[in-house]
């Protein structure tokens, strides 16, 4: 807020913010509240979050870029206008996840690795400010083409992770057809 009660929002230039897998490049001040405490991130659902990073670049680059059909097909990437999945370097994923891990701890935006129990990654979780007046947030994430079993199990946890303990009242996580 700008101390006149609106909202401040700051429209980043073409190229100065990747839309990788962040839902947009419009950044909203006070995403979350100051005083606010990130949660522990899930854990013990046969899969755990772990905060995104450049630690997580090589598990990170093998499972999306083998998976780049399916994560097309994924509810919330899905649509004609989808800028990602496209193929990339090493180097280039490297940069987009240091960039999400100074987003996470700047607090607008909040990116996690979905690994396994054997520390593989096997998807990935965005929260972001939504660019829709519509949603206080957009929440995204996909699995691995090889651990598409996981994706409702995922959205379902994620769901009630984010009524429990996140501060939005209306994010939009596109929902998992019935099985």
């Amino acid at each position: 807020m700008d101390g006149s009660g609106s909202a401040v929002v700051l429209v980043y230039p073409a190229g100065v913010s990747s839309n990788h897998r962040s839902p947009g490049t419009v950044q909203h001040m006070g995403f979350v509240p100051e005083d606010w405490v990130v949660p522990e991130p899930l854990s013990g659902l046969g899969f755990r979050l772990e905060p995104l990073g450049p630690e997580h670049n090589e598990r990170d680059h093998d499972a999306w870029m083998s998976s780049i059909e399916h994560i097309h097909s994924t509810p919330g990437f899905d649509q004609p206008d989808s800028t990602w999945p496209v193929p990339m370097t090493l180097d280039r994923n490297l940069d987009d996840l240091t960039r999400h891990r100074s987003d996470f701890e700047e607090r607008k935006g909040f990116t996690y690795s979905i690994l396994d129990d054997d520390d593989d990654v096997v998807g990935c979780l965005y929260i972001y400010p939504s660019e829709s007046s519509d949603h206080d947030a957009a929440v995204s994430s996909w699995v691995r083409a090889d651990r598409a079993e996981l994706d409702r199990q995922v959205w379902t946890a994620v769901g009630d992770w984010l009524r429990r303990a996140w501060p939005f009242e209306t994010p939009d996580y596109a929902a998992r057809p019935d099985s």
